[in-house]
């Protein structure tokens, strides 16, 4: 036998790159569920303030009121319909509403 080493020869380029970007996320995954990276929900975690509706509340008021300044109104109102399951023509004095303050 002889000392010579096995040479490999690379048949596709496209294949051993797709292999490798594979192989590099398969590795990143495989480590953040290792290290316990893979729970976003703890990051994005919203914490809520109960409001109670007075008579004449809108939800407009309501979002300019409690949600913060630097999101548009739009917005709010749309998160508070979808935080509580309800639509504008829902809304009712003394009606509970979760509110947002993160």
């Amino acid at each position: 036998m002889t000392g010579r080493s096995k040479k490999h020869r690379i048949k596709s380029r496209s294949r051993f790159t797709l292999f490798v970007a594979l192989s590099i996320v398969f590795l990143v995954v495989i480590s953040n569920t290792i290290l316990g990276m893979d729970n976003a929900s703890s990051m994005t975690e919203e914490k809520y303030m109960e409001i109670s509706v007075k008579a004449g509340d809108t939800l407009w008021a309501i979002a300019g009121k409690y949600m913060p300044d630097s999101k548009d109104i739009r917005r709010s109102v749309y998160t508070l319909c979808e935080t509580n399951g309800i639509s504008a023509d829902e809304l009712m004095a003394g009606q509970v509403l979760l509110v947002p303050v993160n």
